[in-house]
């Protein structure tokens, strides 16, 4: 009895923290608002095309590619869903580390822009609710901690590749002199979901394809727009590129 006590205090305190997290994000757009891929984005390949064929073929590369054991690390790394994991895993390529404490304004713009990003692919998954490979083909995945949970989840598109892929258009603009490092990470994210075999090829390409529509929707934001400008301006001032304006302007944004 205590046990099963101390089993719902524990979830009730996850709880918590999972609500506060989701109330620190500031969306720009809601999910309405964004782009609706049932529209325009293609829909995911049927199970007797070329287009699976290929998908088949990508899933057999990537247990391949598990092999090497360096990649497959990565790929397990990328599997943790959640801004940690990026500002973990791309704050090498950016040339600077990220956090809400040293880099408050670019941590800010991650967060509500990714967040944001995100909430497009929202419709697709209900709508379509496709098999993932780990379902279809009755194999395990590098990753088997989030099989319950993926098995509830569309497929189509890949919301880590729509994460990933805009963490690293975000990044790039804020850092345009590394933009070619830190797009090669968030190509690299992508795969990281057919390697461990969570996605289909097909599933990460639309993924990357609705990061970038839902991208652009953020620069009608004139909230976002400002919060890249003290992003940009802060990493001018941190990476020590800041003019005495620039300094100035910094420190009086921060008051």
């Amino acid at each position: 009895m205590k046990m099963k006590k101390l089993l719902i205090v524990a979830v009730m305190a996850m709880t918590t923290v999972c609500a506060q997290a989701q109330s620190d994000v500031e969306a720009y757009f809601t999910a309405k608002e964004m782009p609706d891929m049932l529209k325009w984005c293609p829909a995911p390949p049927d199970t007797v095309g070329a287009a699976f064929t290929y998908d088949i073929m990508q899933y057999m590369w990537g247990k391949q590619m598990r092999q090497d054991k360096e990649r497959a690390a990565i790929a397990i790394r990328d599997a943790v869903y959640g801004l940690d994991c990026i500002i973990r895993e791309f704050s090498e390529p950016f040339g600077m580390k990220i956090s809400k404490e040293e880099t408050p304004e670019i941590y800010k713009v991650l967060r509500d822009g990714t967040a944001t990003c995100d909430s497009i692919c929202r419709l697709p998954k209900r709508y379509y609710m496709r098999r993932r490979p780990f379902m279809r083909m009755h194999e395990p995945t590098l990753y088997p901690k989030d099989e319950p949970a993926l098995r509830k989840n569309g497929s189509y598109p890949s919301g880590h590749t729509i994460l990933g892929w805009s963490s690293a258009l975000l990044l790039s603009e804020i850092n345009p002199d590394r933009a070619d490092t830190i797009l090669a990470r968030g190509y690299m994210y992508g795969e990281s979901r057919v390697i461990v075999g969570a996605h289909w090829q097909s599933d990460v390409d639309a993924g990357r394809l609705a990061a970038s529509a839902a991208y652009a929707r953020l620069h009608t934001s004139e909230r976002f727009l400002e919060q890249m400008r003290l992003a940009r301006l802060e990493y001018r001032c941190k990476a020590g590129l800041a003019t005495p304006a620039e300094l100035k302007a910094y420190k009086k944004a921060r008051k």
